[in-house]
């Protein structure tokens, strides 16, 4: 395959000291989560990329998982928990990509480690749903616009949560959620933005998918919380779906914080979402059995 995707850039620059003692809390906090019971987690080389594969005995699917971070931090331990229930739940592999973080590896390193990874999980046969949270959302539907630019087959699926579509940082949930939102607030985004984009146009559709031509996606789940400050983000990314003719749900409880599902498993409204996304795997595997119309 030959991917038409901006090159990567001679660019970048060390972590701060601050971003790198975040780095190392962080999963600190996570080292210790459990692997759900019918699942192994493996760490494993995917299309060059280290990754997290976690799968259960016989599984019917293989998930491409994007985790969140903002683009400069998070490792696939700390997703660890949660990729492990969804595979058990969904009878999907699921593979978590350790992409390059910046400001070390500004864009498009996360993009060209996506791709190089869905590279690899497209050789293994069988239906692909690529899933991701916040920026890993947004990578996610940057990697599906890399798909349709290169006129390279879609997966058979998109599930994004809380995600960080536009690196803009205009959206107007940013001023309207500024006093609920707990974890994201504009001065993140912005000093989140600066590091990944490293003078990239922040209207790149590589950059941020909302600006792309979206006709060609796959069927797509959407979740964004009602006290989050992307709530705008996952609106106007389903709005511009359903206008680009591709089928898309979109679930936005009330009161929820960013990325409520991953961080919060125990709340009814994860539960409910947690079913949501199991479902949709479930309907897409389907979708791609035989007889199935392949895209």
């Amino acid at each position: 395959m030959t991917w038409s995707i901006p090159n990567q850039r001679d660019v970048g620059y060390p972590a701060p000291e601050s971003l790198v003692a975040r780095r190392e809390g962080a999963a600190s906090m996570q080292a210790n989560q459990p692997v759900a019971e019918g699942a192994t987690a493996t760490d494993a080389t995917v299309g060059g990329v280290d990754c997290l594969v976690i799968q259960p005995d016989a599984p019917t699917s293989t998930i491409l998982y994007l985790h969140g971070g903002g683009y400069r931090l998070g490792t696939p331990l700390s997703w660890v928990s949660f990729a492990s229930r969804l595979a058990v739940a969904a009878n999907a592999k699921v593979v978590v990509a350790d992409y390059r973080l910046a400001p070390e590896h500004p864009f498009p390193a996360a993009l060209h480690d996506a791709t190089a990874v869905f590279d690899a999980v497209r050789g293994d046969g069988g239906p692909i749903i690529v899933m991701g949270d916040s920026a890993g959302g947004g990578l996610a539907a940057s990697l599906l616009v890399a798909c349709l630019t290169s006129d390279i087959a879609v997966p058979d699926a998109l599930v994004v949560i809380s995600p960080w579509i536009d690196l803009t940082v205009t959206n107007e949930t940013y001023a309207s959620r500024a006093e609920s939102d707990q974890l994201f607030p504009r001065a993140s985004a912005d000093e989140a933005a600066e590091a990944y984009l490293q003078g990239a146009d922040a209207k790149d559709p590589f950059v941020s998918p909302l600006f792309a031509e979206l006709a060609g996606f796959p069927p797509s789940l959407v979740f964004a919380g009602g006290f989050e400050t992307l709530l705008g983000d996952g609106l106007a990314f389903t709005t511009r779906l359903a206008e680009a003719g591709v089928s898309v749900t979109g679930h936005f409880p009330a009161g929820m914080q960013h990325v409520w599902p991953t961080l919060f498993p125990d709340l009814p409204e994860s539960a409910d979402a947690f079913a949501a996304m199991v479902q949709f795997v479930g309907a897409a595997v389907g979708a791609h059995g035989p007889g199935a119309e392949q895209g």
